[in-house]
């Protein structure tokens, strides 16, 4: 299994938090991390998104088809988050976008068995697979990648 965590791009800080949008700066980020995203993203690659205005914005760079999964919301679990994507045993490629701390809480627990709090840049997307080796569970990272590395 492919997973992708993709953080919502830079945000206004306004209230209410649901309905925060994404800045000039961060629809910037988002737009080049979609062009680097898009001819990566295997086919058939599952969007999940969390029903923040944010978060929904920066997915719609991708100018893919995705779905709103009210479990991805700000204060997700770690847990329930990785339970939505169907980690580590689902087929092909699920794409999170998503808040902090949780992404860096489910990077944590996919690679190490513990969440914890890692931080993950705004628009930044962290690359996981899993798969199976001598009978053992391996969760491999393939790409960590900040909006200001394009």
């Amino acid at each position: 299994m492919e997973l992708i965590l993709w953080r919502h791009a830079d945000a206004e800080y306004t209230l209410p938090d649901m309905d925060r949008a994404l800045s000039n700066k961060g629809r910037k980020q988002a737009a080049a991390m979609a062009s680097w995203l898009l001819p990566r993203l295997p086919e058939h690659t599952h969007i999940l998104v969390s029903p923040a205005r944010r978060t929904r914005q920066t997915a719609r760079a991708l100018d893919l088809d995705f779905s709103t999964l009210e479990v991805l919301a700000p204060g997700a679990s770690a847990e329930s988050v990785l339970q939505a994507a169907g980690w580590p045993d689902a087929d092909g490629c699920v794409l999170i976008v998503g808040h902090q701390p949780t992404l860096g809480m489910v990077a944590a627990l996919a690679m190490t068995g513990q969440p914890d709090a890692w931080c993950v840049k705004k628009g930044a997307v962290w690359w996981l697979t899993s798969r199976l080796r001598d009978e053992q569970s391996q969760c491999v990272l393939r790409s960590v990648l900040c909006p200001d590395q394009l």
